[in-house]
C-alpha cells in the first residue's frame, strides 16, 4: 500500500526513476481498488464510481510508467508505443518487466 500512496504523492512527477517493485505493486492495488470500485457500480447499477476513478488515477498512472522506464534507460515517451495494436503493448510490458540499470541520464539507481 505504502508504494501505492507514494505513487500518489507524486501525482504529476514526470521526473526521476521508480523500482521495478514500486511500479508493479503501484498496479496491483490499481487492479485491486478498480475491481472493487466496479463491484460496487454493479450493485448500484451504474459505473460513475468507475470512470471517476480510472479518470482521477490517468495522470498518476502516467507519471508511475514513466519513472519505471527511466529506470530502464527509456524516455517516457515509449508510453505511445501501445497505440500500435497488439504488439505496441506487449513491447511496452516487457519494458516495463526489465530490470533496472546502473545510474543514467535520469538520475541514480533507486536500488542503491
Amino acid at each position: 500500500m505504502e508504494y501505492f500512496i507514494a505513487a500518489l504523492k507524486k501525482y504529476a512527477d514526470f521526473t526521476g526513476r521508480a523500482r521495478r517493485k514500486e511500479y508493479w505493486m503501484f498496479i496491483l492495488f490499481y487492479i485491486i481498488f478498480y475491481f472493487v470500485a466496479a463491484i460496487i457500480d454493479t450493485v448500484i447499477g451504474t459505473f460513475i464510481i468507475t470512470s471517476v476513478f480510472a479518470l482521477g488515477m490517468l495522470i498518476p498512472s502516467i507519471s508511475a510508467a514513466a519513472r519505471r522506464l527511466h529506470d530502464t534507460s527509456r524516455s517516457g515517451w515509449w508510453q505511445l508505443i501501445v497505440l500500435i495494436p497488439i504488439i505496441g503493448s506487449i513491447v511496452l510490458i516487457v519494458f516495463l518487466a526489465q530490470d533496472s540499470h546502473a545510474e543514467n541520464q535520469y538520475g541514480p539507481s533507486p536500488k542503491a
